[in-house]
């Protein structure tokens, strides 16, 4: 009896943890399932699951422009993610390795800037925005996101960064490092994982940004997801199209984690064992 409830207890988790997973992945594969399906397909009732798979809703959403939309995303994301890093490795590394006077308060003055809402500063930005020109510019995308990402990048990094060895940064003073060489060819191969970690979530939350991109932006600095917004019309929701047109805009980054889930993993649990 014994052992056949040590058989059942793993096997029962194991069952258990595949209803969770196929639970949260079932909206993805529906959304793919209708991808491929024509509009009148995509609004039976009962849902239709034997149907005949077509790329028409594909080339629709490439006849609507959505090109120029997956640019404007993909030029944002990428430079305000760069522009993230190369100012946040330097401010993990004076927050953590080379601790400045009142750490705490710069820490504290990073955190207070995510507790406003974005909904309060948006008249501001938008008046601002206009008279430098910058309205319906990635540029001025570019510099919000660059702003809303930097404080939690920082944040996350310098816990990174805390875990480095004070040995190994002893070893390289000792052998003549001087600052940046200490930072990049000692200190930067420890922390990569959580430098990877941090840059992907700094691009998820570019990529899938809305409120900023929605209000800043008109016809030439749209991204993908205003671009998403169209298929809400007032003749109703074109089921087909908007999922191929989600699974297009969710592509990039599901092959951007897919590529980096190693280091992901890593990052996010570094410091977690002690």
């Amino acid at each position: 009896m014994s052992t056949v409830r040590r058989r059942l207890g793993p096997a029962s988790l194991t069952t258990a943890t595949w209803v969770v997973a196929i639970l949260f992945v079932f909206p993805l594969i529906w959304m793919v399932l209708t991808a491929f399906k024509q509009e009148a397909d995509a609004y039976t009732d009962p849902p239709r699951i034997a149907f005949t798979p077509t790329l028409d809703q594909f080339a629709s959403i490439f006849e609507r422009g959505f090109l120029p939309y997956l640019g404007n995303s993909a030029f944002v994301t990428i430079l305000s993610t760069l522009i993230v890093l190369l100012l946040g490795v330097p401010a993990a590394y004076a927050l953590s390795l080379a601790p400045v006077p009142k750490t705490s308060n710069v820490l504290g003055f990073f955190l207070s800037t995510k507790m406003l809402p974005i909904v309060a500063a948006i008249i501001p930005l938008y008046v601002i925005s206009q008279r430098t020109q910058l309205l319906d510019n990635v540029w001025a995308l570019v510099i919000l996101y660059t702003a809303m990402n930097l404080p939690l990048a920082i944040w996350m990094m310098r816990s990174f960064f805390l875990e480095v060895p004070t040995e190994m940064i002893e070893a390289g003073r000792v052998d003549g490092a001087n600052l940046p060489t200490l930072l990049y060819r000692v200190i930067l191969p420890v922390v990569a994982p959580g430098i990877a970690a941090t840059a992907l979530i700094c691009v998820i939350f570019s990529w899938t940004e809305f409120f900023y991109a929605v209000n800043l932006t008109a016809a030439r600095a749209g991204t993908v997801p205003v671009f998403l917004v169209g298929f809400i019309t007032s003749e109703g929701l074109y089921w087909a199209q908007l999922s191929a047109a989600a699974l297009l805009a969710s592509l990039p980054v599901m092959i951007v984690g897919w590529i980096a889930q190693n280091h992901l993993v890593r990052g996010l649990s570094m410091g977690a064992v002690k």
